[in-house]
């Protein structure tokens, strides 16, 4: 085989935030030269104005903007009275900010296994997890699904769990906002939907942001407050213990006007999977969509057999092709979560999953003949 060229072997951003910048850079800056021009850098007219294209843009009633993914699903943490003895119900394949919020609230987090196909919250195991912490004396309170790498979980299964237990359904969509399921976009799923406006995501800003998206007036007007330290809107007193959560004006600039062509780019994230999953279905498992559903693409995650992902990532890597391994140790095995309950059939799906992924560049910018560089070194790595 041909060994790649020096040009060819030129680095290859694993995500290429700067050539969305090249894109909107002008209309970005003056955006951010409004902002700068009225002063007004905290909840200015454009954090309203953004709000409101949010909830149109997903359909949900409410959309309230705070300063981080994380934020936002302690917000929601905080307005239900969530804490010590409650039990809520997260995956351990995931990022640890989902634990980690109900970890800081007091309550306990039960982590719960994925399906194979999906990567998302299993419902079985779900059930199983609700037995388990109702033995150890635990609470049933929240269950916390991820939307991961950019697929909705399965969100009528997990709807009908929570309506036989009495259970409130908070969906992290932090790396799935724009996703769909079953006709409709993330965000008016379960009682409330948290979401990550981190660079790095498909709708991302320059900085650290995020938001709640709910059709619940009341817990709206809760998570308001809590986001402002607990001074609920029309008042003066504080009435309940917050915490400063609120998104800087000058996001909510940058958020607009990236909102504008994010349907754009949804589409042409797409269309790079699409040509992944051609290339690649006969030397890697490859991730399937299922029907009804339509994915963002927040990564784009191969499956290999147990013992092939490191070699591959050190192929690629030589050849100035960057890869991810989200996430090699699933969160039950690190040191900080060692200490909280599993579903008690355990996590097997999860194990295998942690030993097999590995993630391949993914942006809306990738253009072919990038990809093709990327999709041949996989194969000539994956031939040895």
């Amino acid at each position: 085989m041909n060994k790649p060229t020096r040009l060819e072997s030129k680095p290859i951003p694993f995500i290429d935030v700067g050539a969305q910048r090249r894109r909107l850079g002008p209309a970005i800056d003056e955006a951010i030269a409004r902002v700068l021009a009225h002063c007004q850098f905290i909840l200015g007219p454009e954090v309203g104005e953004l709000e409101a294209k949010l909830a149109q843009f997903c359909g949900a009633r409410h959309a309230i903007s705070c300063s981080s993914g994380t934020d936002a699903l302690s917000l929601v943490l905080m307005a239900r009275g969530i804490g010590a003895g409650d039990a809520v119900f997260c995956p351990s394949f995931t990022f640890a900010a989902t634990p980690e919020v109900v970890a800081h609230a007091g309550a306990t987090p039960v982590f719960v296994d994925v399906e194979e196909a999906t990567f998302n919250l299993d419902p079985a195991s779900v059930e199983c997890a609700i037995t388990s912490a109702k033995k150890l004396g635990l609470k049933p309170k929240v269950i916390l699904p991820v939307d991961l790498f950019g697929l909705s979980a399965d969100h009528d299964s997990i709807a009908e769990i929570a309506e036989s237990e009495g259970l409130f359904v908070l969906d992290d969509a932090a790396q799935a906002f724009g996703a769909i399921y079953k006709g409709r976009r993330l965000g008016a799923f379960g009682g409330a939907t948290a979401t990550s406006f981190f660079p790095a995501k498909p709708l991302g800003c320059y900085g650290d942001g995020g938001a709640v998206m709910t059709d619940d007036d009341e817990l709206a007007d809760l998570i308001k407050g809590l986001r402002v330290h607990g001074q609920m809107p029309g008042q003066s007193e504080f009435s309940r213990i917050g915490m400063t959560g609120r998104l800087d004006t000058v996001q909510a600039a940058v958020l607009i006007e990236k909102l504008k062509i994010f349907p754009e780019e949804i589409e042409a994230r797409a269309r790079v999977a699409r040509r992944y999953n051609e290339a690649l279905a006969a030397v890697a498992i490859v991730p399937r969509v299922p029907e009804g559903y339509a994915s963002v693409w927040a990564q784009y995650t191969i499956r290999l057999a147990p013992g092939r992902r490191d070699g591959l990532g050190q192929a690629l890597k030589a050849e100035g092709i960057p890869t991810a391994v989200y996430y090699a140790k699933p969160l039950h095995r690190h040191e900080a979560y060692r200490r909280y309950p599993v579903a008690a059939d355990g996590l097997p799906v999860t194990e295998r999953l942690a030993e097999e992924v590995i993630s391949l560049p993914m942006h809306a910018y990738l253009d072919e003949p990038t990809q093709d560089r990327i999709v041949e070194a996989v194969k000539r790595a994956l031939a040895r």
